[in-house]
């Protein structure tokens, strides 16, 4: 007999019905939510979907994933109901006349993992009142687990992946994931390969880790933050989401260690983020912007 949802008091399902109800909205741009017991990878399952031509607007939440995957290749698995792993499907190459969006330039789509970096790190405020700053590109950290030794601990990951059109004249569809840790236990957390611990919302003391209001509240500010990215045509700074970024940013102003996708590294001080969404830093051999890369904070 397969183990009920409801053995685990801390950790209770996901309603879909109450979800659709809540998010589904006439005129909103989430318009299909599926929600899984189990899954390999939302970001694969959206993207198959995207393949197929599915329009923007799905989002898919799992229960538990498998074989969810972090940037590089790496894995993002947790304890079924301890986490939220969901992915979304966005499509900011078309211009929608109805919303009066026009189509937004490829050379923007960097902005949308720190577009759901900020979406996220307002949720995590607002709800579980815990303190949450963004490590340049694509993690969420909050306070580190008594003991570990560090300042702060990783909870979260964001990873976006384009998915080539059929047709190749058109842009691509963008697979946006977000995998959320809130209430593994110590025991449960992941070994990060890239020297912060992981941790969890629980572990940092949250307030309030209901994943139901959590996953509501971050759709929507994904929804509103793509909102006002897409009628800006991808202007980050008309947007106000380049300033929203540098509120949260934990990696500005912090001397930082970059390895590069090539293999080599480079020291020196994060002065900014840019409008291009690199990260800029000021080394002994001039100013670098930084495209993409792992980012690793020198104390």
């Amino acid at each position: 007999m397969s183990r009920s949802p409801y053995t685990d008091l801390d950790r209770p399902p996901l309603d879909a019905r109450r979800l659709q109800r809540a998010l589904v909205q006439p005129g909103g741009l989430w318009n299909r939510l599926d929600l899984r017991v189990e899954t390999g990878s939302t970001n694969e399952d959206v993207a198959t979907a995207a393949r197929a031509g599915e329009p923007e607007g799905l989002v898919v939440v799992a229960e538990r994933q498998v074989a969810g995957r972090g940037r590089r290749g790496r894995s993002w698995e947790s304890p079924p109901r301890a986490g939220l792993a969901t992915s979304v499907l966005l499509r900011p190459g078309l211009a929608d006349s109805g919303r009066g969006w026009p189509a937004a330039p490829t050379a923007a789509y960097g902005w949308l993992p720190l577009l759901a970096g900020v979406a996220l790190a307002e949720t995590v405020v607002r709800l579980a009142e815990v303190d949450a700053r963004l490590k340049w590109p694509n993690d969420l950290l909050v306070p580190a687990p008594p003991g570990s030794g560090a300042e702060a601990g990783k909870c979260a990951g964001i990873l976006a992946e384009a998915v080539p059109a059929a047709d190749p004249g058109q842009p691509p569809a963008i697979v946006l994931g977000i995998g959320l840790n809130v209430t593994l236990r110590t025991h449960e957390l992941p070994v990060n390969p890239t020297g912060l611990p992981a941790t969890s919302l629980a572990l940092a003391g949250a307030v309030a880790t209901d994943r139901d209001p959590l996953l509501r509240s971050l759709l929507r500010g994904i929804a509103d933050w793509y909102g006002r990215w897409r009628a800006a045509a991808g202007d980050v700074e008309a947007a106000g989401l380049r300033e929203a970024y540098l509120r949260f940013s934990a990696t500005v102003d912090r001397q930082v260690r970059v390895l590069l996708p090539a293999g080599d590294e480079l020291h020196g001080t994060a002065t900014t983020v840019d409008p291009d969404g690199r990260l800029v830093v000021r080394a002994t051999d001039g100013e670098h912007r930084v495209a993409a890369g792992d980012v690793l904070h020198v104390r």
